[in-house]
C-alpha cells in the first residue's frame, strides 16, 4: 500500500495507487455492483471528483489492477528463467510461494468478484480475456523450454492450460476450505508438476 500520508504532495502514480488499493477494499467488503464511486472516494480519502480525474469508471480501475497483477507475473517469469538450472527445478523452487499467494485472503474474494463481473459485463469480460491471452503466451513462451519434442502443439496448449487451470482452481479452494494445509498443496503440487513438465 503506497504511503500518502506525508505532507509531500502524492506523485500522480502514488495517487492512483491510493485509489485502486482503496477499490480493491471496498469490492472485497461490497462486491464489483456494491462498490460505488462514492464508497471508494470514501475508502481512499477522497473526492469523488478527484477519482474521476484518475479513473474514468470502475472497469478502469479492474483494468489497472489485471494490468499490475500481469507486470507481476512478467517479473516472476523473468526470475523463473533467469535461475541456474532446468525451468522445472525453478518451478518447484517456488511452488510453495505460489501456493501461499493463492490462499492469500486478500487476494481471493477481489479476484472472484472481477470473474463473477466478467461473467456479466462485456467490458470486463474483454479485460480479463486479453489479459488471459497475455498471461497464456508468457507461460507458453516460458514453458517452451521444458517442451518434449514428441509433444504436439495441442497436448502443449492443454499441459500448459492445465498449469494455469491448478493454479486457478487453487484460488478456488482458498475460499471453499482456507484451511487446507499448504505444505500438503505443495507438495502434492510439484508431483503434479514434475508429471505435467518432467
Amino acid at each position: 500500500m503506497v504511503d500518502v500520508s506525508s505532507s509531500a504532495k502524492p506523485t500522480p502514480e502514488a495517487r492512483r495507487q491510493q485509489i485502486l488499493d482503496a477499490a480493491c477494499d471496498v469490492v472485497r467488503q461490497a462486491g464489483f455492483h456494491g462498490a460505488s464511486m462514492a464508497e471508494i472516494a470514501k475508502a481512499a480519502g477522497l473526492s469523488v471528483g478527484q477519482i474521476y480525474r484518475y479513473f474514468e469508471n470502475k472497469e478502469a480501475m479492474v483494468a489497472a489492477i489485471v494490468a499490475q497483477d500481469l507486470a507481476e507475473m512478467r517479473e516472476k517469469f523473468a526470475e523463473l528463467e533467469s535461475r541456474p538450472g532446468t525451468l522445472l527445478d525453478a518451478m518447484l523452487d517456488h511452488i510453495d510461494e505460489a501456493v501461499s499467494k493463492c490462499y492469500d485472503p486478500r487476494r481471493a474474494p477481489l479476484v472472484l468478484e472481477v470473474m463473477a463481473e466478467a461473467s456479466r459485463n462485456p467490458k470486463v469480460a474483454a479485460i480479463v480475456r486479453a489479459a488471459d491471452d497475455q498471461e497464456r503466451a508468457l507461460a507458453s513462451q516460458m514453458l517452451e523450454r521444458s517442451r518434449k519434442p514428441e509433444w504436439s502443439d495441442e497436448e502443449f496448449a492443454a499441459r500448459t492450460e492445465m498449469i494455469g487451470a491448478m493454479f486457478d482452481g487453487l484460488v478456488i479452494r482458498s475460499v471453499n476450505h482456507p484451511e487446507q494445509d499448504r505444505q500438503a498443496m505443495a507438495t502434492v503440487m510439484k508431483s503434479v508438476l514434475t508429471c505435467l513438465l518432467g
